[in-house]
């Protein structure tokens, strides 16, 4: 088995590569290596010193740790780019309540890292975060040290001198969703091995699915549904979702060894998709807090496919910290908004799924 340190060790890494941590003279001198700090967890280890998952948003002037700049991020989440007016948004940092997260560094994490592969599945919301981190720690590696490579659904920055990759996996619902007769859209709840061919030899794995399995109306996923030899117009998305994960789940069990490789589950960020999708438009700061606390359905399966696992996944929970930040999203600063559009935003969609980047919310793996 991997040593219960070096598992702790790579999700508190990771958790830093997401939320960035404080400022610190000593980047690393708040880490106890030893197995009560446990960053995410399944029911394999329910000891913990500190949860991540709850705190709140602090100002911090030092933000964001990139710029817009970076060449890896996509024109979507570039809002400062597009025309976003205001920036604050990119300088809230997260403290959780009764510990502190060091500050990010990107040599410390690719010296860590060194001789492996790091790999995210999932959507384009992971897509952003494999954005966000490649930004974080591509700025120390000289231009000539560094490039892109694709293969098939997949793509990988490298970092040579440390022979560290870090990757992105396109699958968004993790199972197969292929085309049938008359060209339907067909999900495989019990097919995964197209996806995961992709994800074998990978010392990191970290997995995202949610916002795919809820799409509704003329925006599903699918045209039907597909388990065994029985075919289904219908489903109860979030039952849909519990078979989708357990063939997931399967998989991990079957094919990933544990000492050789770490599995991090992300719970999902909540869109802010009320009043048609205009909740996150002309927003400014986090929440301070809920008035009542919610917790999204997807979550609840969730926990419960990966208590019946043998695996050890961790399970970094962000539900509530991202919940808390409607001021992080592009809105109507998808794209580019010269001055005579600003005037008539509304005219134009609203995006308060996907997060501006650079920003303190998930830069490294953006929600």
């Amino acid at each position: 088995m991997a040593k219960p340190k070096f598992l702790i060790l790579v999700s508190f890494i990771f958790f830093l590569s997401f939320f960035h941590g404080e400022s610190s003279p000593e980047p690393w001198q708040n880490i106890e290596e030893d197995n009560e700090v446990i960053v995410v967890q399944s029911r394999h280890d329910s000891r913990r010193r500190c949860d991540f998952s709850i705190g709140k948003w602090v100002y911090d002037q030092t933000y964001p740790l990139y710029d817009s700049n970076c060449p890896y991020l996509s024109t979507a989440v570039t809002c400062q780019k597009n025309g976003r007016p205001d920036s604050d948004y990119e300088k809230w940092r997260w403290k959780p309540q009764g510990c502190s997260i060091p500050r990010f560094d990107a040599l410390d994490f690719l010296g860590r890292m060194r001789r492996k592969r790091i790999m995210l599945v999932g959507d384009s919301i992971m897509r952003n975060q494999w954005e966000s981190l490649v930004c974080l720690v591509q700025g120390v590696i000289p231009t000539a040290r560094k490039t892109v490579t694709y293969n098939g659904v997949s793509m990988a920055f490298h970092a040579m001198d440390f022979e560290t990759s870090i990757e992105f996996s396109w699958a968004p619902l993790l199972v197969e969703l292929k085309k049938g007769a008359e060209n339907k859209r067909i999900l495989h709840l019990d097919q995964i091995e197209e996806n995961a061919k992709y994800w074998r030899g990978v010392d990191v794995l970290v997995f995202d699915s949610a916002h795919w399995w809820t799409h509704s109306d003329q925006y599903s996923s699918w045209d039907y549904l597909m388990e065994g030899n029985s075919l289904y117009k219908s489903m109860n998305p979030m039952v849909a979702y519990e078979k989708g994960l357990t063939t997931w789940a399967k998989w991990v069990d079957l094919n990933v060894d544990p000492s050789k490789t770490q599995v991090i589950f992300r719970s999902m960020s909540p869109r802010h998709n009320r009043e048609n999708g205009w909740k996150c438009y002309n927003q400014h700061e986090p929440l301070a807090f809920f008035s009542h606390q919610h917790v999204p359905e997807q979550l609840i399966v969730l926990q419960g496919v990966l208590r019946r696992m043998r695996f050890p996944v961790y399970l970094q929970d962000i539900t509530t910290m991202t919940a808390l930040r409607r001021d992080g999203h592009p809105s109507v600063y998808g794209k580019a908004m010269d001055e005579e559009k600003k005037q008539h935003p509304k005219d134009f969609s609203s995006d308060c799924s996907h997060w501006c980047l650079p920003g303190s919310l998930i830069s490294g793996m953006r929600s």
